[in-house]
C-alpha cells in the first residue's frame, strides 16, 4: 500500500485560538424542546407534556440534559474541525461533558465560546493516517452563566483512503421479521415504564453493582436519521447568525460534501447540510460510500444525546449529571438497533461538601454486540 500522508500544517495555527461560528438568533421555544425529545426518540413525558411536567421538580417543561448540543450550530464539533486538510472528511470520536446543573428552559438564549484544544495523528485500519482532534464548546445562557462544557473529538481522515479500505462492509440493511419488531417494541415500552417520572431517586436507594435498565433504540432508518437532523434548531433555514473566525467550512471537504454558498443565497437547500453538505452521507447511501461508509449512518452528537438522556432518565429530575466521558467506536447504521446499558460502579459521600455521588459505567452496542460507544459518568443524587 502506498505511503499516505496527512498534512496537518494548516491545523497548527488554530490550536488555542478563540473561535467564532454560528449563534441561534432566537430564544429557545418550548416546541424546540419537544421536537428535540421527539428527534432523540426520548419518550419521557417530562419533556413534551406540560400537564405531566407540572408535577415535577420544576413544575413545567424544561430541557433534558442532552439539550445543550441542540443550541449549537455544529453539534459541538466545529472547534475540533479547524485547519484545511484537502480531501478529508470527519466522524465523531467521542464527547466529554461537564454539566453545571443549570437547566435550559423556554425563553433562554444560549451562546457558545469555542476553541481547538489539541490533536494527534495515528494509524487506523479505517483510513491509515487519521487525526483525532479535540475542541471545546462552552455553553452560556443570557445571564452569562455556564450551562455546560463539551469537549468533542473529531476523527479527520482522507476520504479516498477510507473508501479504498472500506472497513465497514455490510452494505445492506439487516432484515427484521414482524415478530422481532414486535419484541423490540415491547422492549422499548418496558424501558419507558422504568422512567422515574416525578419521583425522586435517592443516593441511599442505589446499590453498587446494580444494573440500569436497558434502553433499545431503533431500528434506525433514513426517516429516523432525518428526524434527528431536523430536531437540531440550526437546521432551520435562517435560524443562525455567524460571527468571528472559523475554518470549519474550509476544512478540505470533498466537492460532493461541500455547501455551495452562492447557490444557497438563492436556495438555502444548497447549504442545508442534509441535502447538500457534509451531512448528506447520513441519509444518502451514495454519499456515505464516497466517504468510506456502506450506507446511511447516524450522528455522533445524537449518540452523545442518547447517553445523556439515558443517564438523565435514570437519575430523574432531582439527580444531576455532572460529568460524562464517552468514546465512540462504531456508527449506528440504517437497519441497526442500538442498546444502552449501564452499571453503578461506585458510590461516594463527600463529607466536606455534603455531596452524594454515583459513578456509572455505560456501554452502547448494536444487535451484533459490537460496541458503538462506552464511557463513564458521575451523577449527583439527593439523600433526603
Amino acid at each position: 500500500m502506498a505511503d499516505v500522508q496527512l498534512d496537518t500544517t494548516d491545523v497548527d495555527r488554530w490550536v488555542g485560538v478563540p473561535l467564532g461560528g454560528g449563534t441561534l438568533k432566537e430564544p429557545i421555544h418550548i416546541n424546540d424542546i419537544r421536537r428535540w425529545s421527539q428527534g432523540m426518540q426520548n419518550a419521557n413525558p417530562l419533556y413534551y407534556d406540560e400537564t405531566y411536567a407540572a408535577g415535577g421538580r420544576y413544575g413545567r417543561i424544561v430541557a433534558p440534559p442532552s439539550f445543550a448540543v441542540c443550541t449549537d450550530t455544529g453539534h459541538g464539533a466545529t472547534p475540533a474541525i479547524q485547519g484545511t486538510i484537502p480531501g478529508s472528511h470527519m466522524l465523531f470520536g467521542g464527547d466529554e461533558w461537564w454539566l453545571t446543573g443549570r437547566v435550559i428552559e423556554p425563553g433562554d438564549q444560549l451562546r457558545q465560546e469555542r476553541m481547538l484544544f489539541d490533536y494527534r495523528v495515528t494509524e487506523t485500519k479505517f483510513a491509515g493516517p487519521t487525526m483525532f482532534s479535540r475542541g471545546d464548546t462552552t455553553y452560556l445562557n443570557q445571564r452569562g452563566e455556564t450551562v455546560a462544557k463539551q469537549r468533542s473529538t473529531a476523527i479527520r481522515y482522507l476520504a479516498a483512503e477510507a473508501r479504498e479500505r472500506m472497513q465497514f462492509s455490510e452494505a445492506g440493511d439487516p432484515q427484521w421479521s414482524d415478530e422481532e419488531l414486535e419484541r423490540l417494541a415491547e422492549a422499548q415500552l418496558a424501558y419507558l415504564r422504568t422512567l422515574r417520572g416525578t419521583d425522586k431517586l435517592r443516593w441511599s436507594d442505589v446499590t453498587e453493582g446494580e444494573a440500569l435498565p436497558t434502553r433499545p433504540i431503533g431500528p434506525h432508518s433514513i426517516a429516523s436519521f432525518t428526524t434527528e437532523w431536523r430536531s437540531y434548531i440550526m437546521t432551520v433555514w435562517g435560524s443562525v447568525s455567524h460571527h468571528g473566525r472559523s475554518s470549519t467550512d474550509a476544512a478540505g471537504w470533498l466537492p460532493e460534501m461541500s455547501r455551495n454558498r452562492d447557490r444557497a443565497a438563492v436556495d438555502p437547500m444548497h447549504a442545508d447540510g442534509l441535502y447538500h453538505g457534509a451531512s448528506r452521507g447520513h441519509v444518502q447511501a451514495r454519499y456515505a460510500q464516497v466517504i468510506g461508509m456502506p450506507r446511511g449512518y447516524g450522528y455522533g452528537a445524537s449518540m452523545g444525546a442518547w447517553i445523556l438522556d439515558y443517564l438523565g432518565n435514570w437519575c430523574g429530575q432531582w439527580g444531576e449529571i455532572t460529568h460524562s466521558n464517552a468514546q465512540y467506536r462504531n456508527p449506528a447504521f440504517t437497519g441497526d438497533v442500538t442498546y444502552l446499558n449501564g452499571t453503578v460502579a461506585g458510590k461516594h459521600h463527600d463529607a466536606a461538601t455534603g455531596e452524594y455521588t454515583v459513578d456509572v459505567e455505560y456501554v452502547m452496542t448494536n444487535q451484533h454486540d459490537a460496541v458503538m460507544a462506552k464511557g463513564t459518568a458521575t451523577v449527583l443524587l439527593p439523600d433526603d
